[in-house]
């Protein structure tokens, strides 16, 4: 049975930051300059490959003082960038796994914060092992964390796919071996998984 690997955030559940900020700016116009000024998808990488909050907090209300509180609630109110599970991965998940493939996550996210929703989400419950980026102070694409995956797991590549919604993190599985698959929805996920391995 193939190795099913699954990224997290857009892939089986929903992490997005203007969950929080267009509440708290009043519009979502607001929120985008914010996220893509200040709080940069940069900037949250660098938490993501273990660098700690309070540090990247820091570093960058010193250069945009005026947004400091702002900039402190992208942790201290980071729960709040959290939606529901992905529709329909859950049961797509669950009925893969009863058929025997074991499931993986690689996902790129701040230990200090992956932390607060591990044991609360039903999919990550499904997981035969993961790897956090965070923990392991290396993020997707680079390709130690692609062979940590492997090692700790003692996975083959040929026997592994890959489901993420960036093709640069696909593509640093393609690296070592591992096929990938883009994911869009669960949908199409479905239709590709089971052009793949039918369930029935």
């Amino acid at each position: 049975m193939k190795n099913l690997i699954f990224d997290f955030g857009a892939v089986l559940v929903d992490w997005d930051p203007h969950h929080l900020y267009d509440a708290y700016f009043g519009s979502r116009e607001k929120a985008t300059w914010f996220l893509k000024n200040i709080c940069t998808s940069e900037w949250n990488a660098q938490m993501d490959a273990g660098k700690p909050f309070r540090e990247g907090v820091a570093e960058l209300s010193a250069l945009h003082p005026e947004y400091a509180r702002e900039i402190e609630m992208y942790f201290t109110r980071w729960i709040d960038m959290m939606g529901e599970q992905i529709e329909g991965m859950y049961d797509l998940l669950l009925e893969y796994k009863a058929k025997g493939h074991p499931l993986y996550g690689l996902t790129n996210w701040s230990a200090e914060t992956f932390c607060q929703v591990r044991d609360v989400y039903p999919i990550f419950k499904l997981m035969d092992g993961i790897v956090v980026s965070g923990e392991e102070h290396c993020a997707k694409p680079s390709p130690k964390i692609y062979r940590i995956l492997l090692d700790r797991y003692q996975l083959n590549p040929s026997d592994c796919v890959f489901i993420d919604d960036r093709q640069a993190n696909l593509d640093g599985g393609t690296a070592f071996g591992i096929e990938g698959v883009l994911f869009t929805n669960a949908a199409e996920l479905r239709q590709k998984l089971q052009e793949k391995f039918p369930l029935q």
